[in-house]
């Protein structure tokens, strides 16, 4: 491990801890919008987040930020500073595990029959503004 870094596991959770640490990120960062549409964007590509199994759902987050992780190295190297060729092989290889895991090919999201559309709550109707 490199020096001065932490090799220090997390034995628990922070007491500020909660699943949806990720969906309550400040969406006026830079980083937070570009994770969350990616994560929005690999979702959508899977069937929807819907359709998704909780599992798809977590290795759909971690792709996002590993991918941004690449895409940090990738700009560091366009700009003439020299990267961890290593380190960004990893990453990369480790991004494609994810992403042959989650599946590379788009896939639709589940559409409902005209049953469900008759038998399902109705759409809700625009409120009319005063002419």
């Amino acid at each position: 491990m490199a020096r001065g870094k932490s090799t220090k596991l997390l034995a628990t959770l922070p007491d500020n801890y909660s699943a949806d640490w990720v969906d309550r990120l400040d969406k006026r960062t830079m980083v937070a919008r570009a994770v969350l549409a990616r994560i929005a964007e690999l979702e959508s590509d899977a069937g929807g987040a819907e359709s998704l199994s909780a599992a798809r759902r977590s290795l759909i987050r971690h792709a996002a930020w590993l991918d941004g992780i690449v895409e940090s190295y990738e700009l560091r190297l366009a700009t003439g500073q020299q990267i961890d060729v290593g380190a960004y092989t990893q990453s990369l290889n480790s991004l494609l595990g994810l992403y042959r895991l989650i599946g590379l090919e788009r896939k639709s999201r589940p559409l409902r029959t005209l049953r469900e559309a008759m038998d399902g709550p109705a759409a809700p109707v625009a409120a009319e503004t005063p002419t």
